[in-house]
Formats: C-alpha cells, structure tokens, sequence
C-alpha cells in the first residue's frame, strides 16, 4: 500500500496532525488540505480534474463482515453504495453521489470512507478483487485475505469497534453508536506499535439510533507491514485496544 505522489507534498501536515474529518465529522483544528469553503452541489466535484485524486482504495472492517472504500472528496458529502453484489470472491460496488443532491457540499478535498457490507457467500479470509464504480470511474482495489477475519459476511455484527488500513498512512476507524453524535479525534499521540486516540462525542443530544461510523485516521507511516499495531481508544465511551486489520 502507497498513497499516490499527488499526495506526498500534503502528507507531511495532514498525517502528522493524524486529524481528518469522517462524513460530516471536523475535529478541531484539522488539517485537512482544502481548495475552499464555498458549497458545491456534487460530492466529487473538489477533484477539479485531477485524476489523480481518481484512486480508489478500501481496507477490511467489522471482521470480515464490511469494508470501507476510500475516495477522495468533499470530506461533508460522502458517497453512498447503491448497489453491491458479489461473484466468488470478485465484489462489484456501485458508488452514488445522489444522496446529496439536496445539500451542498464543501469543496475541501479529504479521503471518504463509503460503508458496504459484504455479500453472503464472500470469504474474508482469502483475497478479495473488489470493482468499484463511481460515476464515470471504474477501479480495481485487490484486497488481501486474512486469517485475523473472523466474521461471517451476511451475519449480524457484534458492535464492536473495528479499524483497518486503506494505505500506508491511513486508516479507518469504525465505531457503533448514534447517529448525531459522532466521535471527534482530539489527540493522537503515537508509539511504536500502535497509537493512543482521545476522542470527545460531537452533538449536544444524541438520538437513540445505532448506526456504524467511520471515522479517518492518519499516521507517520505503519509501521512493520508483518507486525501488530494496535489503537488505544480514550474517551466518548470507547475506551478500549482496536488491532488495526491489513488487507
């Protein structure tokens, strides 16, 4: 895994702050590179052109049950998955940018996590060649099985916090809660193996939902590719160890 060059001169600030935004989530002070706060009225449209900010990525979740696929955007208008369907261990996903079409969108540019669940029949534990289509762009993403996967896709999650890597400095971190209060990074502070979050809960009332919800991570690199590297989590209720799962 390696983020493309179009990101080597941002990546500096924008992971050493380890401090990005996860749908409509802003934690104080991000450094998420932006081109302006004016709305748009397309999620995808802070591309500008640039292919490069065309890359698809995805990483593991849930145990094996979901997986993120990562783009690059407007980090307040997220794409959703209108369709997913799977052949053996081929997964095709179909983005849609048409949830937003009543709400602006922010023309900052961020890595987006869109949440899909696994069809029946996939195993996690060995590679998965996922085809993902977004608007006009169709790419391949090949994930690598692991044993460490444990859930069955199809079956009914257990709820607990989960996090995978999308690339060699970026990383998904999901958790389970409401709706309207999601978690906000306030301080990552890493050591070897692993890194310490302090998160704070976002919203003042929070209704009594349960929904999944990602949240981006950034790191200074990851470590050994063959070796642990485990989130602490502090804080909001999520107090608690998260390997990081590699695909």
């Amino acid at each position: 895994m390696s983020f493309p060059t179009r990101f080597a001169t941002s990546a500096a600030a924008l992971f050493a702050a380890a401090i990005l935004v996860a749908g409509c989530t802003a934690s104080p002070g991000d450094s998420v590179p932006t081109s302006t706060s004016t709305p748009d009225d397309k999620g995808s449209s802070a591309n500008n052109g640039n292919d490069d900010l065309d890359d698809i990525e995805a990483a593991w979740l849930d145990g094996g049950r979901q997986l993120a696929v990562v783009t690059w955007g407007s980090s307040t208008c997220v794409p959703g998955v209108s369709e997913i369907s799977a052949d053996g261990q081929t997964v095709n996903v179909t983005l849609d940018d048409g949830v937003h079409d009543a709400s602006p969108c922010t023309k900052d540019i961020a890595p987006r996590a869109s949440l899909a669940a696994l069809p029946e029949g996939v195993d996690p534990t060995k590679d998965v060649k996922l085809v993902v289509t977004y608007g006009d762009l169709t790419d391949d993403v090949d994930l690598d099985g692991n044993a460490a996967l444990t859930g069955v896709p199809g079956s009914t999650t257990d709820f607990a916090p989960s996090a995978g890597w999308f690339d060699d400095e970026g990383v998904v971190l999901l958790t389970w809660g409401s709706s309207s209060c999601v978690p906000i990074v306030e301080n990552v502070e890493e050591q070897p193996g692993g890194a310490t979050v302090t998160l704070a809960a976002g919203g003042e009332v929070c209704t009594m939902d349960m929904v999944p919800r990602p949240t981006m991570l950034g790191f200074s690199d990851d470590g050994d590719d063959d070796g642990e590297f485990v989130l602490t989590l502090v804080g909001d209720n999520l107090d608690g160890t998260v390997p990081v799962l590699r695909g």
